[in-house]
Formats: structure tokens, sequence, C-alpha cells
């Protein structure tokens, strides 16, 4: 690829990475107290490293 091509998709990718929409709050949580909390989602780095460790035999 071209110079002008890489710069092209570098500016792509940092439009996309800006629209990821934030992950929406549990809406059935919000209204019966009943309901068990959910733990807050892990990091990308966490669930990468995961996912790796699944992949491995021990």
């Amino acid at each position: 690829m071209s110079k002008r091509e890489d710069q092209r998709i570098a500016n792509l990718v940092k439009k996309n990475a800006a629209k990821v929409p934030p992950p929406k709050a549990d809406r059935e949580a919000q209204y019966d107290t009943t309901l068990r909390q959910r733990p807050a989602e892990q990091d990308l780095e966490t669930k990468r490293l995961f996912k790796e460790m699944k992949k491995r035999e021990f």
C-alpha cells in the first residue's frame, strides 16, 4: 500500500473508534431491586488475557 492509503485507513480507524457507543445500562435492574447485581464489565486487556489462557493447556 502507498503511504497515502495507509494515512487514509488510519484516519478511518480513528473516526470509527470514536463512534463506539457506550454500553447500555441494565434497565431491568433500574426498576426491579430484587434482581442480582451484575459485576462491572472487565476491560479489554483482561478479556484478551483470559481468552489466551483458555487456548493454553496446562
